[in-house]
């Protein structure tokens, strides 16, 4: 049976760097959220979820607005909700066709930015967990999506803090250089081949 691995961290933590690093060794990884983005163009979710909201969230080629979404339901969590409840059991199935295709590896990695925060964690046998100081996670993220720091800092409240999430992973990797991640990386990969 192919072992689930999950692999989170907050916004700038680093995590795609560190997802594409083990996809690079051969590692099977699955990123939930350019699943999701995929599916959000899909024409009966975009009806789907433009039926949640009262306001406009199309743009001029009538796909859904991600970023005006986004503005909507970082200050309404009912929407929000809706919103997931759309998404995210979509996402899943998704993922349990893919993983059929890698019934004979040892192990995948399934990276999702928000793993805790649907009990994505539940499916896994093991969670990785990438951090970073909240300074170099804003700094990334500024200079990564163009934005301010404010809104990056909105988008870190609606996350679970990384306390939370620690107490839940079993590897933690404080990606702060990047060689010393790849390293710690290495080893973690080790571990899950051996186990």
């Amino acid at each position: 049976m192919t072992k689930i691995i999950g692999l989170t961290g907050g916004i700038g933590s680093g995590k795609s760097t560190v997802a594409n690093y083990i996809a690079s060794k051969g590692i099977p990884v699955y990123i939930a959220d350019d699943v999701a983005k995929k599916i959000m163009n899909r024409k009966s979710v975009v009806l789907e979820v433009s039926s949640i909201f009262s306001e406009n969230i199309l743009d001029d080629k009538n796909k859904l607005d991600r970023k005006k979404i986004a503005s909507i339901v970082f200050n309404k969590p009912k929407k929000l909700k809706e919103l997931n409840a759309v998404i995210h059991p979509k996402v899943k199935n998704h993922f349990l066709n893919w993983l059929r295709k890698y019934k004979n590896h040892p192990f995948i990695i399934k990276e999702a930015a928000i793993l805790f925060e649907t009990g994505g964690d539940k499916d896994c046998d093991a969670v990785i967990l990438v951090t970073a100081p909240l300074d170099l996670r804003i700094k990334r993220t500024i200079e990564r999506d163009n934005t301010d720091e404010f809104s990056v800092k909105e988008r870190i409240k609606n996350q679970l803090s990384d306390e939370i999430k620690k107490k839940s992973s079993n590897f933690i990797i404080n990606n702060i250089k990047l060689e010393n991640t790849l390293k710690e990386v290495d080893k973690i990969v080790v571990i899950l081949r051996n186990s």
